[in-house]
């Protein structure tokens, strides 16, 4: 086999740290490819080579690029060690820099030079890079609190699977602060409790209740957008997986990072016992949570209870006491933010802020007569009923 050849298939033997990118795709191809590279059949060599560009032109241009793609979003040993400031001693500190040198030895090798004459006029020309690897990766170790690693590497958003894994969210929304209209107040103090958790000091837990389309859960969203390069992560936990909740809490706690657990829509019924987790988890304050977790809870209720007359009856002598624990949940929070439907005069600012958002060539009186006749039509007044009629304009 090719010395050069030989050389790299070692290399990725050699993995330790970072040998999770040998179960990538992209590697299993190229090794494949380098394990046949002395084969006579050159038809197969070529079919190979092939097959490795086609997987890597998938994510990128250039091996190296797609390499330290990986190593970014690696969760690895030493990435671990440092999170929970574990001594971590010469050896792996040697192999880090082994690694990180070999991958920018393969990142500036040129694959093109392996083929002759006869077959490199017909093989896609793969382009090489010079990336240096440890210079790049310590500055990443050294800003990981902004940055994130693992999965929380170039991802602001997150939801839980049924096993109560973190994963990305699929379609992260993408809110903006500048263009909530509207209930600056409000959305100031989400705001300012938020700074605080990136600063490190005991944050609340906020509790955002009020009438539905007011943009609770919008201010939240865009809150995390605005500070993701801050080191904020959101993590969004349903209703039904509120079990989860103190393990997830107390996996996020090794993090440098800060987290806000974000629970949407919230309402419990007289005999739902599923708020105890919760109550669980709030219980004594911000005390007994970590510095770097806070909960943020949205709800069309105050008291985070949906009653009716029905409630207030029956056999169960206990129904009054489970009412009033469900609704003793609020004093827990140690913000409470309120939001109201707006007035007229607030309306018709949110309608003409998304209008001249959108560019809509109409006159102001026209607009703000059709703006109140959607309304009317529709759920009353509200920043979202504002956004579906210019939506309707558009």
């Amino acid at each position: 086999m090719n010395n050069k050849i030989t050389k790299i298939r070692i290399g990725f033997s050699n993995l330790v740290i970072f040998r999770d990118i040998l179960k990538t795709k992209v590697i299993k191809k190229l090794i494949k490819f380098l394990d046949i590279y002395d084969d006579n059949n050159k038809v197969m060599i070529l079919d190979h080579y092939s097959d490795f560009l086609y997987e890597l032109f998938k994510y990128n241009n250039t091996l190296g690029d797609y390499i330290l793609e990986q190593i970014l979003i690696d969760n690895n040993i030493y990435i671990n060690k440092y999170i929970k400031k574990q001594n971590i001693n010469q050896s792996l500190e040697k192999a880090l820099k082994s690694e990180l040198d070999f991958f920018e030895l393969i990142s500036s090798f040129d694959f093109n030079a392996l083929f002759n004459e006869e077959y490199s006029s017909n093989i896609v020309k793969l382009e090489n890079n010079n990336i240096i690897f440890y210079t790049i990766y310590k500055n990443h170790i050294n800003n990981i609190d902004k940055k994130g690693y693992g999965i929380f590497y170039g991802n602001n958003m997150f939801t839980l699977d049924d096993k109560k894994n973190i994963i990305p969210a699929k379609h992260q929304d993408m809110q903006d602060i500048e263009h909530l209209y509207g209930y600056e107040r409000e959305r100031n103090k989400v705001i300012a409790n938020t700074k605080s958790l990136l600063e490190g000091k005991k944050a609340n837990n906020v509790l955002l209740y009020g009438d539905a389309g007011t943009g609770k859960s919008s201010t939240i969203k865009a809150i995390a957008n605005m500070f993701k390069d801050d080191g904020l992560r959101l993590i969004e936990v349903k209703k039904s997986q509120l079990s989860f909740i103190t393990d997830i809490i107390e996996t996020l706690s090794l993090s440098p990072l800060k987290f806000i657990i974000f629970i949407d829509d919230l309402t419990f019924s007289s005999n739902d016992d599923t708020f105890s987790y919760l109550k669980a988890v709030l219980e004594g304050g911000v005390n007994s949570f970590p510095t770097n977790v806070a909960v943020y809870v949205t709800s069309n209720y105050r008291h985070l209870i949906k009653e009716n007359f029905n409630d207030r009856q029956g056999d169960d002598i206990h129904i009054e006491d489970t009412i009033q624990q469900i609704m003793s949940l609020t004093n827990r929070f140690g913000i409470i933010i309120t939001f109201q439907r707006p007035d007229k005069d607030l309306f018709i600012d949110i309608v003409l802020s998304y209008a001249k958002d959108n560019n809509i060539q109409m006159h102001k009186e026209d607009i703000i007569k059709q703006a109140e006749s959607y309304a009317i039509r529709s759920a009353g007044r509200s920043p979202r009923v504002a956004r579906q009629f210019i939506e309707t304009l558009l």
